[in-house]
């Protein structure tokens, strides 16, 4: 037992909160977590308990009911246990408890909600809305063609813009990669930072005063043009929800997607496939446009994709191959004699292969 065996429980709080950082959890996490074992200590202090020994799992049941007495949902619930479950693996890994007395509380069962994916004509009429505020105008069109997080646009700075692509700097965990910038989302920066406020700040979006736009700040610009577009239920998040989505119903491979929106792990990107069967979103193909959802090719461009190094490889009669686009053809053509060149098949014998939509 570590000779700190009456370790006081603000103590076990600050120690876990630091703890949390040197792992480089995500700061949302990190706040979370910290947020709701500092509710747990102030409930088992009132108690007239302040040792990480006295605490039983008596005790962190009756915290739980308080919770659920006071009208805490059951994913609030769970994610309070999450955050009990953390702290005590830690307390354990310290050796500061001999006993983990939150191993055994069960998570309680809720629902959870699917994304929500925006229509064609939803994306749309949110484009309308902010047609004339151009940052704002800029800022949805990187989250529908790059699916970039909204904790990662925020921090994106002037350099991270390349000609062809954008670099998502590595953070909180996720590891640098870049991103290809199609038409649409190159336009939108390019007449962005034609009227950018001049500011010695570096960060790409910047207040009126020439401050860095924050993440709430963000989400509530955003938030207002979904209520003037009259889109409902609909968050920021949402929009990344809907470039993953559409982009696996044209038949991107999950590992490039995966790739292109960070996902640590396959499986994350996968959960979108039963939503994707389900939800009628054909329409996001261009019309006259002919797709070709041949996956072995797929993966063969896929080598060459190598994320912005060829960012729409497309062949004759606009054929899509690795990556479509929001309302916008912007691409590398590969002619029928390239075509055969780089795979060695035949053009013209893959006729019958093609889907129209």
């Amino acid at each position: 037992m570590n000779s700190e065996d009456n370790l006081q429980l603000l103590t076990a709080h600050r120690q876990f909160s630091d703890y949390l950082i040197s792992q480089q959890k995500a700061k949302a996490t990190i706040i979370a977590y910290s947020k709701d074992i500092e509710q747990l200590v102030a409930f088992l202090s009132d108690m007239g308990k302040k040792s990480v020994m006295q605490i039983e799992r008596d005790d962190l049941e009756a915290f739980l009911k308080k919770l659920s007495t006071d009208g805490y949902t059951l994913k609030s619930l769970s994610r309070k246990i999450n955050s009990i479950k953390t702290f005590y693996r830690f307390l354990k890994y310290k050796n500061f408890v001999s006993i983990n007395p939150a191993a055994d509380i069960a998570h309680p069962k809720y629902n959870i909600k699917p994304p929500r994916i925006l229509s064609k004509m939803e994306y749309r009429a949110l484009r309308d809305a902010c047609r004339s505020d151009i940052r704002t105008y800029t800022i949805v069109e990187l989250f529908l063609q790059t699916g970039v997080r909204i904790g990662e646009l925020a921090n994106l700075k002037i350099n991270n813009i390349k000609e062809k692509e954008i670099i998502i700097d590595a953070q909180e965990g996720h590891p640098e990669r870049s991103v290809p910038l199609n038409r649409a989302s190159k336009e939108a920066l390019d007449k962005w930072r034609e009227v950018r406020p001049k500011s010695e700040d570096q960060s790409l979006f910047i207040t009126k005063t020439g401050k860095p736009l924050l993440v709430r700040n963000i989400r509530t610009t955003i938030d207002r043009y979904f209520k003037l577009a009259g889109i409902e239920a609909a968050k920021v998040n949402d929009l990344r929800h809907t470039f993953i989505a559409h982009h696996l119903a044209s038949g991107t491979p999950l590992t490039v997607i995966s790739k292109l929106v960070g996902h640590k792990r396959l499986s994350t990107t996968e959960k979108y496939l039963d939503l994707v069967r389900d939800k009628e979103i054909s329409d996001f193909f261009f019309e006259g446009n002919a797709v070709f959802p041949f996956y072995p090719l797929f993966e063969y461009f896929g080598q060459f994709f190598n994320i912005g190094k060829c960012p729409l490889p497309v062949i004759d009669k606009q054929i899509a191959v690795v990556i479509g686009n929001f309302d916008a053809a912007d691409s590398y053509t590969f002619g029928s004699d390239r075509f055969q060149k780089v795979t060695g098949w035949d053009f013209s014998a893959l006729n019958n292969i093609l889907v129209d939509f």
